[in-house]
């Protein structure tokens, strides 16, 4: 197995989540020591192990947090220390077996308040070196030193863990202030941290929430050079009937953790209040999207070369040409049916059609949903009603070759607008249990239908005649790094992107932004023309799901609270009608076209908006 370092710089690492509030829900008060559980109750913590890693965790972390001489006294056990954290590493490895790294959990030795000084420093240090010799001899893949809020305490503890030339993991605590419980800023200390020797991976656990570690995240992780982990609790604990409850789900804990890894996050956990559920839902979701492969090399074919000359984009369909001019390009968007049946929609095209909408967007199993095929439904509508189709086309349900031959199929059928995008994870929807393929990302995949418009396939051999599809790729204006998402759009140009269609917009200022970022990549300033995607809202609770559900889309608090006011059904809808035709209006000048959603499928939300 590679040393955990190297590991988690290759990709993210799920760690497992709370010990001692799983200890407290089986019963054993706060008066318990925890950590003699390895002794007397050793199948307990087993069993909270056990759940961890049949939930997906890369890591898990002995019960050996107050397992150290100093702790330990106040239970009159202070002469338990080897034995109580030699069976905590046994217990952890009876589990994890040779898949799964074990951390050495070490926690502080002094309580809040306290301070190192010229008379207790000894016995600290003489309590480091006893609790982690044991646990390195016991077989640890490295130790994490947990919850600290007192720097110089941490960095004597790591110091000495060093010495037994061991990766060594530093976490520290923050308020919702984003302070040490000292009052220190989370930066600054995070900052001191990174600049240890003795300090290979550094780490942000406990006190806060998701949404609150979300803040850290963004606060500190461009200004630290050494990986991250995050262990957020599962949320603001609650007194019910004299038990501690965090009521936050797994669903909520997870949409979070995702956010950590898009930020540059190389591990996530969690901290007090999670279980193997909040770990289950995580683990599912980031290992969906951190096992997609980022490229895809091209053979070219050097026996039986052709000359091509390229279609140019705005020759390669009716769309195109209206998208390429001074007006506006109006589509909408309309959900393939979880039946056979397709008479509704095609009676929603026609409606479309009817209203001079140009095009009719196809998701491709939106929000990992199994409907029938959208590139059925989209050579459908075009044959039943003569109206162009844009086929959103993920990466995650099919290998390269199968990705490929759908390609060529509709070109074929006369499928001529694609939009590439890489695809909900499954456990984003309701097969949970399905695999995810990803051979490739849409970076990837774009490349492939770029290279099929030059008259190559995957393996280089010559596809004649070509196809002619024009490319469009996904983009999201409010990512929570823009940077990175706008280094990731220009790998899409690179590859051969003709234009882009953006997650609903609910805040204009970003997509300004957004588009002069964008422009600042091209010398020329010349960028792909932009569809912008603009949703009707419905209700509150409408805007709510947007809100926390849905990937990728960001509702800010002004239009929630604007929402709220709607007192029925038809003050929902009212309202929803007015941020749009806003919307449309203040970026109208900004952009080449609109992509209309149609909620929960009417179509007449969506025309009204564009025709408005």
């Amino acid at each position: 197995m590679k040393n955990i370092i190297e590991q988690l710089k290759e990709h993210p690492l799920v760690f497992d989540g709370a010990m001692g509030t799983e200890i407290y829900s089986r019963g054993f008060f706060v008066n318990t020591c925890f950590e003699e559980l390895n002794l007397t109750n050793p199948d307990i913590i087993r069993d909270i192990h056990k759940g961890y890693v049949d939930a997906g965790a890369d890591v898990i972390l002995t019960n050996t947090f107050g397992a150290n001489s100093i702790k330990l006294k106040k239970f009159g056990l202070g002469g338990k220390c080897y034995d109580i954290n030699k069976a905590g590493v046994e217990i952890a490895k009876s589990v994890a077996g040779d898949n799964i790294y074990v951390l050495g959990s070490v926690g502080s030795r002094l309580n809040l308040g306290s301070i190192l000084t010229s008379e207790n420093i000894k016995e600290i240090e003489e309590s480091y070196y006893e609790q982690i010799k044991t646990l390195v001899n016991s077989g640890v893949n490295g130790i994490i030193f947990e919850t600290f809020f007192d720097l110089k305490e941490l960095l004597l503890g790591t110091k000495i863990a060093k010495t037994f030339r061991i990766p060594v993991i530093a976490s520290i605590t923050s308020r919702k202030e984003l302070e040490t419980p000292e009052g220190l800023d989370i930066l600054t200390a995070l900052k001191r941290l990174d600049n240890s020797e003795n300090i290979d991976i550094l780490g942000l656990n406990c006190t806060i929430g998701p949404h609150a570690m979300l803040s850290a995240v963004k606060k500190v992780i461009n200004n630290i050079s050494k990986p991250l982990i995050v262990q957020p609790n599962a949320g603001t604990p609650q007194n019910l009937e004299g038990r501690t409850i965090y009521m936050n789900t797994p669903e909520y804990f997870t949409t979070y953790a995702k956010h950590y890894i898009e930020l540059g996050v190389r591990g996530v956990g969690g901290c007090c209040g999670t279980n193997k559920s909040h770990i289950e839902e995580m683990s599912k979701a980031i290992k969906s999207i951190t096992t997609q492969k980022k490229e895809i090399k091209i053979i070219e074919n050097s026996i039986n070369q052709i000359q091509i000359t390229p279609i140019l984009p705005l020759e390669k369909s009716k769309f195109a040409r209206k998208l390429f001019s001074d007006k506006h390009a109006t589509t909408i968007e309309i959900t393939p049916p979880r039946s056979t049946d397709l008479t509704e929609v095609i009676k929603k095209v026609k409606k479309c059609k009817r209203a001079g909408i140009d095009a009719i967007n196809i998701p491709d199993g939106p929000r990992a949903s199994s409907r029938i095929s959208p590139l059925v439904t989209a050579l459908m509508i075009e044959k039943e009603t003569g109206m162009e189709t844009i086929l959103h086309y993920c990466c995650r349900d099919r290998n390269l070759i199968g990705m490929q031959s759908d390609l060529l199929g509709g070109f074929a059928g006369g499928l001529r607008n694609y939009l590439i995008v890489t695809g909900d994870p499954p456990k984003l929807g309701n097969y949970p249990d399905a695999t995810a393929v990803f051979d490739v990302d849409s970076v990837g995949l774009t490349t492939v239908v770029h290279n099929l418009n030059n008259g190559y396939d995957i393996a280089g051999n010559v596809i004649n005649p070509p196809t002619s599809i024009l490319i469009g790729v996904g983009a999201n204006p409010c990512a929570l790094d823009i940077d990175k998402e706008i280094n990731h759009l220009k790998n899409k140009i690179e590859a051969g992107a003709e234009y882009i269609i953006t997650q609903p917009v609910f805040d204009a200022d970003s997509l300004f932004r957004f588009i002069d970022k964008l422009k600042q990549i091209k010398s020329d300033n010349l960028i792909p023309p932009i569809v912008a995607g603009i949703w009707p809202l419905i209700s509150y609770r409408n805007a709510m799901f947007l809100k926390t559900e849905v990937p990728g889309v960001v509702v800010p608090d002004s239009i929630i609270e604007r929402m709220a006011k709607a007192n029925t059904k038809e003050d929902g809808i009212k309202i929803g009608l007015e941020i749009a035709l806003e919307m449309k209006e203040k970026i109208a000048s900004s952009i080449q076209g609109f992509q209309v959603s149609a909620p929960f499928g009417n179509v007449d939300y969506a025309i009204d908006v564009l025709k408005s």
